[in-house]
């Protein structure tokens, strides 16, 4: 059954807070003679609603595409050494969310969770390549059909918190939710060498529909 509002659980939290708040400022502002007072709630409500908006989405069949994890531009496509995680060559495709995507991140595959990962760091521009490395993230490795893939939440300059809802030993489904950023970020996707990558630098993508990659067949 659809949900009547599709907002992330996350976000109510910060939604009732900015209601709080703001409501306050907007009951004393109008008892004041002040009107105008209502429009910074009216404008703090709508961005929240419209950040942590979560719409249902259907990934499109065949098992051996690979959806995207995340809403947003594609700012990188490169082959790279991945050491940390991985131990091989890879592609990595990474995916700036700016405030007005969408943030909820869902699996690219279905498979079984190996790992999971949190590295405190920095708070820098989620877009700059040296994000991957100093900035705060959660990596989490899936193996899929004999394939390994690496996924990376990276945290951005106005992200303060990570969430990932999956653990070691969990199955996923390619297109479900696993997690989210909040306030933007970045999230970067490792392919094995063999996944050939069907996005480019500068394309646009939505988290468990756009296929962004095709494993051989």
């Amino acid at each position: 059954m659809s949900r009547v509002l599709p907002i992330a659980r996350e976000g109510w939290p910060v939604i009732a807070m900015a209601a709080g708040v703001l409501g306050l400022v907007a009951v004393v502002g109008t008892a004041a003679g002040h009107p105008a007072s209502i429009v910074p709630l009216v404008i703090g409500l709508a961005l929240c609603l419209n950040f942590f908006r979560d719409p249902e989405r259907a990934a499109p069949p065949g098992e051996h595409r690979v959806v995207s994890p995340a809403d947003g531009r594609v700012v990188a496509v490169v082959p790279e050494r991945e050491d940390r995680f991985l131990g091989t060559t890879a592609t990595r495709i990474s995916i700036f969310m700016s405030p007005l995507n969408v943030h909820v991140n869902r699996n690219p595959v279905s498979g079984t969770v190996e790992r999971v990962q949190h590295t405190n760091g920095k708070f820098r521009a989620a877009f700059a390549d040296k994000a991957s490395l100093d900035n705060e993230r959660n990596a989490v490795v899936l193996e899929s059909r004999g394939r390994r893939y690496l996924m990376v939440q990276i945290a951005g300059a106005v992200a303060r918190r990570i969430v990932c809802k999956v653990a070691p030993g969990d199955r996923t489904r390619r297109g479900e939710r696993f997690g989210l950023i909040m306030f933007g970020s970045r999230v970067d996707l490792f392919l094995p060498a063999d996944v050939r990558p069907l996005v480019a630098r500068g394309d646009r993508v939505h988290a468990g529909t756009t296929v962004i990659a095709e494993e051989p067949a």
